[in-house]
């Protein structure tokens, strides 16, 4: 009997943090088994600033899920994201020293290799190197080069990049959760991989993702992913503006916004009142729907503006970068009442929200099906990629358990000045092309994730 492929994704955000327990059904749909959601109170637009509350915040989340699933988390593919993220578009190339053979994954991985040692700026590190079109010997737009004849090996790339140390706090978090880290995908592309078509990534679109600390972004064209940003807002200072715009503690601003908000004031009228509680036996405080759609108004103009600035950047007004699938929305942020609306008027482009239930199994909750959980549903589908077993069934005769969440100490950090290709990755060798097939996983993080885990061992 083959072995359950039992998959983990841990979302940390800004306003909650997600694990998703989920396996691959015999239709190869994706079946959550149990998903645990905490209020995230030590990050801060995609950073950790707090290390205690954010392990508290991951373990509260994890125990749920085990909970509901009756499995035990061993390992987690984890989002990474934050206003350190940007990438960078950057051509490189190799001379093979034998033209006769054919290009394999070994050359490519070279390349690879070539590119992750650029010189960054002070404290960054590369997240991706993702490959896009190669060229061979000056022929231009090839897509695989496994297989071909050729001496100069060409390719672009689109590289992320990101702080080492917001990196390696996300890693302490999880190591002092008493859970292994497997991966690391960059937040939007997870999101992407859970809502967005093969047939829309060939199109062309955009892919926004409005969380609570940051908006991100990621577009494809011709399958390749071509561009990704992080603009440091979300619906966080949504809620901001409605707390000082309307005199309210921010409590009551986010359920204003979720309950009554909208990004057209056009849609409400004058006389539409809404009553807030006064606070300690204070009179109630009524506040004006319109009102309330033209704060929430300004700020989303602000960020979907931000965000075609980016997409313009890109060259989407050149034909041969026209994004015709145009804009998914998805995120918690894409639940807002007409924001849909309010983004094809800013941006002239077709927009639809993105829902992750397309690759969920027909019996799935109806709440995990919302774009508020599109990211999760994304770092599950990553884990599954890595095919390893990241949870184990707990066994219900063994009695109960008295669980105690470790304690964290806080440690004084040492000083790091090496950079991640420093700390003894080792070097790659020549092999088959079933072991070094660069289709088994996109994101592949192996030799990073060591790095960071010799860090952390070295810190203790």
């Amino acid at each position: 009997m083959e072995k359950e492929n039992i998959a983990v994704g841990l979302d940390i955000g800004t306003t909650k943090i997600v694990a998703m327990i989920g396996k691959k059904n015999e239709y190869g749909k994706l079946e959550i088994l149990g998903v645990g959601k905490s209020k995230s109170l030590g990050v801060a637009r995609g950073v950790v600033n707090n290390i205690t509350q954010t392990i508290q915040s991951i373990q509260q989340a994890v125990l749920e899920a085990e909970n509901k699933s009756g499995y035990k988390i061993n390992d987690v593919v984890v989002g990474i994201a934050g206003q350190h993220i940007r990438s960078i578009q950057h051509s490189d190339y190799i001379i093979r020293t034998n033209a006769e053979e054919v290009i394999s994954n070994y050359d490519i991985q070279l390349l690879i290799d070539q590119v992750n040692k650029l010189a960054m700026l002070p404290g960054e590190e590369i997240i991706h190197v993702l490959p896009q079109e190669y060229k061979i010997d000056g022929q231009a737009d090839i897509k695989e080069p496994v297989g071909m004849y050729g001496g100069r090996l060409e390719s672009s790339f689109h590289v992320v990049v990101g702080q080492a140390s917001s990196i390696r706090n996300v890693a302490r978090c999880i190591q002092s959760s008493d859970i292994e880290l497997s991966g690391l995908t960059l937040e939007p592309l997870a999101s992407a991989n859970a809502v967005l078509s093969q047939e829309e990534k060939e199109a062309g679109v955009a892919l926004i993702d409005i969380g609570g600390g940051t908006t991100d972004l990621a577009i494809f064209k011709d399958g390749i992913i071509r561009h990704t940003a992080v603009i440091p807002f979300g619906g966080n200072v949504i809620t901001d503006d409605i707390k000082e715009g309307c005199s309210i503690i921010e409590n009551q601003a986010e359920l204003l916004k979720v309950k009554f908000g909208s990004a057209w004031p056009g849609e409400n009228k004058d006389i539409e009142i809404v009553s807030i509680p006064g606070i300690r036996g204070r009179e109630p405080k009524e506040i004006s729907l319109k009102n309330l759609s033209k704060i929430i108004h300004a700020r989303v103009n602000e960020i979907i503006e931000q965000v075609f600035s980016e997409i313009k950047d890109y060259g989407h007004d050149d034909p041969r970068k026209k994004l015709i699938a145009g804009i998914v929305l998805t995120g918690g942020g894409a639940q807002l009442k007409h924001i849909k609306q309010l983004v094809e008027y800013i941006t002239g482009m077709d927009t639809r929200i993105g829902y992750p239930n397309e690759h969920l199994a027909g019996n799935s909750d109806e709440e995990i099906s919302c774009p508020l959980y599109a990211t999760a549903v994304g770092l599950v589908m990553n884990s599954i990629e890595n095919k390893t077993q990241s949870a184990i069934k707990i066994d219900k005769n063994a009695g109960p358990k008295i669980v105690t969440p470790p304690v964290f100490q806080p440690q004084e950090e040492p000083i790091v000045t090496e950079k991640i290709e420093d700390l003894n990755i080792p070097i790659a060798t020549k092999k088959t092309t079933e072991e070094t097939s660069n289709k088994k996983n996109f994101f592949d993080l192996s030799g990073y994730l060591g790095k960071i885990k010799e860090f952390l061992d070295n810190a203790e």
